[in-house]
């Protein structure tokens, strides 16, 4: 990683002013921080983020909060009062992005609306990020994960197919809405470069977790059903999910004929591969229960490493399941570099996730810590009383 964080970032220069808090807002300034712009995150005094405290707490700062506030300077600021609603002013003012995760409606109350935000400064991006939208009926209901989730069908989507709908426990609404705001955000840079002006980037946590379900929306845009819940399955192919062996569990993803018909080979089921019920996809996905109890109780009988050396070396698509410590230590994530040590970490993690996205000459990186409370509000009230580019 030393020589990656000697090269300069993509948007190395790129000045972001951050006024977002929990998850799906400091996500997205994770990621511009990570491609080298420079986040100023604004706390309140006193306090901070909430997920400064949010478990488990590592040398007195939330693991959590750590994770995805890496990259970024902090400056604790009240602006309720006038001294320091003007130095969050003077940040606007020179800031390329301003990105927030507020209730609709909040920052117009700082004297931050839209219309004062342009003619303060006509280049800023300002990207919003809500449970809802900025419109709308719903746009005064508060949006955490859980509910995005569950509006989304998400969560119905999910679980058993005769049981109870499921949370993903993943934060995929917050982490999702972080995603398409960064998206949203490279976007409007790149208008910028042509027309000199910035403009306003939304994202929604509903609307992201929507963006997921692109099968179930295209079933029911395409043909108006309502898609069932179908637990392991696949909507479009099979045998396509989690099998249990002998000692685990392992994931076979055999949908496309050639490799059918290699599977059955393998468990001892060449008679399979011509059954009418099994011959096509649509009728494996027809008749994928029956599918399935056949194929489960072949797998059933050999231990995981069976089965995965010889689905390899029949070129069929498997892998382990894995808890999370074995992901983050398995051979490919090592050799792939997914875990980064944390330069000059005085609080909270030493190592982190590296960043996802990789670019070969402007590379993603982490560069500095998670920041202490108010660590750089001296630095940054005398850069800007300096008035220095």
């Amino acid at each position: 990683m030393t020589g990656a964080q000697a090269k300069p970032g993509a948007l190395q220069g790129l000045l972001v002013v951050d006024l977002t808090s929990h998850l799906s807002g400091p996500y997205c300034t994770m990621l511009l921080g990570d491609m080298g712009a420079d986040v100023i995150k604004v706390e309140r005094p006193g306090a901070g983020d909430d997920s400064r405290a949010m478990p488990p707490v590592v040398d007195g700062m939330g693991a959590p909060f750590a994770l995805w506030n890496r990259n970024k300077r902090s400056i604790a600021l009240d602006p309720k009062q006038p001294a320091d609603a003007a130095v969050l002013r003077q940040l606007v003012a020179r800031a390329d992005v301003l990105v927030e995760n507020m209730r609709p409606g909040a920052l117009a109350r700082m004297g931050l609306d839209w219309a004062s935000l342009s003619a303060l400064n006509p280049r800023l991006i300002l990207a919003s990020i809500s449970g809802f939208g900025q419109t709308g009926p719903w746009a005064d209901h508060g949006g955490f994960d859980l509910m995005t989730q569950a509006m989304s069908g998400l969560m119905a989507g999910n679980g058993p197919a005769d049981g109870e709908p499921y949370r993903l426990p993943v934060a995929i609404s917050d982490v999702s809405g972080g995603m398409f705001a960064c998206i949203g955000i490279l976007g409007a840079l790149q208008a910028r470069a042509r027309t000199g002006l910035g403009q306003q980037v939304e994202a929604t946590l509903f609307e992201s977790a929507l963006a997921f379900g692109v099968y179930e929306a295209a079933q029911v845009l395409g043909t108006g059903q309502r898609p069932a819940r179908l637990g392991q399955a696949h909507r479009g192919t099979a045998p396509y999910q989690v099998f249990r062996t002998a000692d685990g569990w392992i994931t076979i993803g055999a949908g496309q004929n050639h490799f059918f018909r290699k599977l059955c080979e393998l468990l001892a089921l060449p008679a399979l591969a011509a059954d009418p019920r099994f011959v096509t996809v649509a009728a494996r996905v027809a008749n994928n229960a029956a599918l399935m109890a056949i194929l489960n109780e072949q797998v059933a009988q050999r231990p995981s490493a069976h089965w995965l050396q010889a689905l390899l070396e029949a070129g069929i698509p498997a892998e382990p399941v894995l808890e999370y410590d074995e992901a983050l230590a398995h051979p490919q994530a090592v050799a792939r570099g997914v875990v980064a040590e944390v330069p000059n970490a005085e609080q909270g993690l030493r190592r982190t996730l590296a960043p996802a996205v990789r670019l070969s000459a402007t590379p993603s990186a982490v560069r500095r810590a998670a920041p202490r409370l108010d660590e750089h509000g001296d630095e940054i009230r005398a850069w800007l009383a300096a008035g220095e580019p």
